[in-house]
Formats: C-alpha cells, structure tokens, sequence
C-alpha cells in the first residue's frame, strides 16, 4: 500500500461559502422565474385570481431573487477585499497564465493526462471572471426593465441610459435573457467540472464549498495566495 501525503490549504472564508450558495439559489430562482415571465404558465381550471402562476407573482419573485442576488454580490466582493483565498480574478497580465489555461482545459476534455496543481486553475479563474461579467450585465439591464416606467426616479436615472445604448427596452431583454442563458451554460460547466475534479483527483473541490478546505498531494502554483497548509 502506498502512504500519500496531502496537505490542507484552507482557500475559501465563511464569507464566500455563505454567499456562493445564496448567488447559487438566487440564479436558480430567477432563471425559472424569468422563463415563466417569458412566456407565463396558466393553469385553466382555476380562476386567475388564484392561479399560482399569475406574471405579477412570478415577477415578485423575480425581482426579490435579484435583490437578493445583487446584495450578496456586493458582500460577495467585500470578501474579495478582506480574504486572500477569495480572491480568484485571472492573472492576465502573467504571460504563464494563457498556456496555463490551455493546459488546463485540454485535460478537462481529456486530451492531456494531468495539468499543474493549482488551487484555483487558471481556467476556473477565467470562467469566473465571465460569470461576473455576464451578472453584470444582468444586473444593468435587468434595473433598466425594472425602472423603465418611471425615467424620472434613483433607478430611472442611473440605468435608462442601458435602453437607449441597446435600442431600446426590447434590445435590452433580449441581451438580459440571453445572458442569462450564459449564466446557465455556465452553471452546468461548473457542476460538471467540480464533479469531474473531485472523482479524478481527489482535492475536495465540491466539499471545500462547505468546509473551506481542499487537499493537494503536490505544492499548487499558486499557494502563495492562502495561508500556509497543513498536512493530513
């Protein structure tokens, strides 16, 4: 039996394990809700007054999950402040980091046996940062909607300049909903990659989510962002 070592780096704080999975319920719940406000659902044995499907329920909910979703966001990013491991932005500016990416995305199709260890690959960094530019191109468009019929309020004023860039309020659903789409193809990424990391190799990637921790047997690439580890 071969003995291996592996050490324990603490990567993720309270902060973002709470809000990760806040984002996670709030994007499901306004994915769902946004299609039924696409086009509703009505159930037609039951009067509309007491359909559950009404659009202006749907849409009360929409927006409490986007309330809820931008709130954790700007907490989410006051972590990113204040912890070294949530910091997870890509290095563009290091030339290592494209052939890193490359690297790390002909493993993950399985063309390439392993990759460097890393915390967070280079890839995962990337992914990343599309996802928060898609959330907020979300957010823009979403309260340019939400405050269209009324210019003259705090909202109107700071997101009535998205419709007039885009054409229109027409334009300006359709870029919101086709990002969000984005956003979805991103989730399902995500999941299917966290999966695929955990059964391969082992590092705890979906359990770090809940304990804050991952385990590598080789020293990561980039250690020198979190604390230094333990051994198991």
């Amino acid at each position: 039996m071969v003995k291996e070592e592996r050490r324990i780096y603490y990567l993720f704080s309270p902060f973002l394990r709470i809000f990760h999975w806040i984002m996670a319920v709030s994007i499901l719940v306004m994915f769902v809700s946004g299609l039924l406000i696409t086009k509703p659902v009505y159930i037609n044995a039951l009067e509309p007054t007491y359909t559950l499907f009404l659009v202006d329920v749907t849409r009360s909910v929409h927006f409490l999950a986007a309330f809820v979703f931008c709130a954790s966001l700007i907490l989410r990013v006051y972590g990113y402040i204040i912890n070294r491991g949530d910091r997870l932005f890509p290095r563009v500016l290091e030339g290592h980091f494209y052939s890193e990416t490359v690297d790390v995305a002909l493993h993950y199709m399985l063309l390439k046996k392993s990759h460097a260890p890393f915390l967070r690959n280079p890839l995962a960094r990337m992914s990343y940062a599309g996802l928060y530019v898609m959330a907020a191109i979300e957010i823009v468009t979403g309260f340019a909607m939400y405050n269209m019929a009324d210019p003259n309020t705090i909202g109107g004023f700071l997101f009535g300049w998205v419709n007039t860039v885009l054409g229109g309020e027409y334009m300006t659903h359709v870029v919101h909903h086709y990002c969000a789409w984005g956003i979805m193809l991103f989730v399902i990424g995500h999941i299917y990659m966290a999966i695929r990391a955990d059964f391969m190799e082992g590092e705890g990637e979906i359990s770090s989510m809940f304990n804050g921790t991952k385990l590598l047997e080789h020293e990561p690439k980039d250690a020198c962002e979190v604390e230094p580890p333990k051994t198991k």
